[in-house]
């Protein structure tokens, strides 16, 4: 049976690597040559995606103050 520790390894790292993954797949359309863009594209997708990492290490940090929380 596998832990909640172990999980979430295999979790986190398998989904961590997809996102790298993706994100260098992302940066593949920099490429002018191939495709046709501006800055404000761009300004666009990085905000997403900022947005998006901000979201989830908020989640981690609220966790960690959940913990903190008085409990019988």
């Amino acid at each position: 049976m596998e832990s909640k520790r172990e999980k979430f390894v295999r979790l986190a790292e398998a989904r961590t690597n997809k996102i790298i993954d993706m994100l260098r797949l992302l940066g593949n359309c920099a490429n002018k040559s191939n495709y046709d863009y501006n800055d404000a594209d761009v300004q666009k997708i990085f905000t997403a995606i900022e947005k998006e990492l901000k979201n989830a290490r908020t989640k981690f940090s609220i966790s960690e103050v959940e913990d903190d929380r008085f409990r019988l």
